[in-house]
């Protein structure tokens, strides 16, 4: 009676027939296993490696800069228009704002099933209601494609020659490192840290103002309409055509020292007669020290969701190998933080421990 309730059990007809058709068809079975094989290796070599999971929420970051300003204008004239429009957005959870001296910050925190770059799209058009309601000059930005986790690799400029000082460092990370960094595949951002940012610096002297009786909205004036190029017509010459323009962006301290801000009896005054003309560094809220042995010039790498973190870190790595030889002489970068030691270790340490349980599975099956 056993055996023929088990011929009757469709369960156990099938199984069978899949059996003898697999005998029956050894090439078509082989030929699958490879296929399966081939995805299998290729998922393996494709499969996004990290060593921390990205749990955090679709979030888009808006950052309003408002110079000078107190945290309760900020408040008023920032944060809080701008918040009461995000809060129409669709499928939002939470709508946070903060307000600090000069400085607001929108985050705005989506469902999680909702994409990143629809969410940041849908908050780009919300902003673009909102300019209106904004003080003059004020242009709220967006912060980068990244999540909370997105830091992976970190590195410092270091001249232990002292040929290059912080604010040199900081102008080759803004304009040198940052840039070549951002070309490659995965990088959201790369953060300049420490140092210091290199700034003209007009310090005006208010008793001269008085007495040339000048205002110091005509000084402001005269500097912005100095640094600025004006376009002309073009003149054709000889089956030829020239374009005419003023040429008038400052590069150097000798022009915003030359900058006209009035007159006196038919002498022009200078910039130079009212104020002194200086580079120096702008105000900083923050420095960056290594290992106790002073202050450096350093840049976060922050890659987008999504992107495979090992491969960003290398193809990072390669980068910096290559521009080396662009640096000045005596300048050095140091890695600071680098997760690809943590994402290389944990994948040691899973291969360790499933080659073992595996090996206890055969040996437990076999016995």
């Amino acid at each position: 009676m056993t055996n023929n309730h088990f011929q009757n059990d469709p369960t156990q007809s099938w199984v069978a027939g899949l059996i003898d058709w697999s005998v029956a068809n050894k090439f078509f079975v082989l030929l699958g296993a490879l296929i399966l094989l081939s995805a299998g290796l290729y998922s393996t070599v494709k499969t996004p490696l990290d060593a921390i999971p990205d749990l955090s929420d679709t979030q888009v970051i808006i950052r309003t800069d408002y110079a000078g300003q107190a945290p309760q204008v900020v408040e008023d004239q920032i944060t809080y228009p701008l918040a009461s429009q995000m809060l129409g957005l669709p499928n939002t959870k939470v709508v946070r704002g903060y307000s600090m001296f000069g400085t607001s910050f929108i985050y705005v925190i989506f469902e999680d099933d909702i994409d990143l770059y629809w969410a940041r799209s849908r908050t780009l058009e919300a902003l673009s209601q909102v300019q209106s309601q904004l003080p003059q000059g004020v242009s709220p930005q967006l912060g980068p494609d990244a999540t909370g986790v997105g830091w992976v690799y970190q590195y410092a400029l270091v001249d232990k020659s002292g040929k290059q000082d912080l604010s040199q460092l900081r102008s080759l990370q803004d304009w040198f490192l940052k840039f070549e960094l951002l070309t490659v595949d995965g990088v959201a951002e790369v953060a300049s840290v420490g140092g210091f940012v290199k700034e003209y610096q007009i310090l005006v002297d208010p008793n001269r103002l008085r007495a040339f009786n000048i205002p110091l909205t005509k000084v402001a004036q005269a500097v912005r309409e100095a640094n600025a190029e004006v376009g002309g017509r073009t003149l054709e010459l000889a089956e030829s055509e020239f374009m005419i323009r003023s040429r008038g962006y400052v590069s150097t301290l000798q022009d915003l020292q030359q900058t006209v801000v009035g007159s006196n009896k038919g002498v022009p005054i200078t910039l130079q007669d009212i104020a002194t003309v200086q580079a120096g560094p702008a105000g900083r809220r923050g420095m960056v020290e290594l290992n106790g042995e002073g202050e450096v010039v350093g840049g976060i790498v922050v890659m987008r969701p999504g992107a495979n973190a090992l491969t960003v870190i290398e193809d990072v790595k390669k980068r910096l190998a290559e521009i080396k030889s662009g640096l000045p002489e005596g300048v050095e970068i140091k890695a600071v933080y680098d997760r690809s030691k943590l994402i290389n270790g944990s994948i040691e340490y899973l291969w360790h421990k499933l080659l073992e349980e595996s090996l206890m599975v055969a040996l437990v099956c076999f016995i």
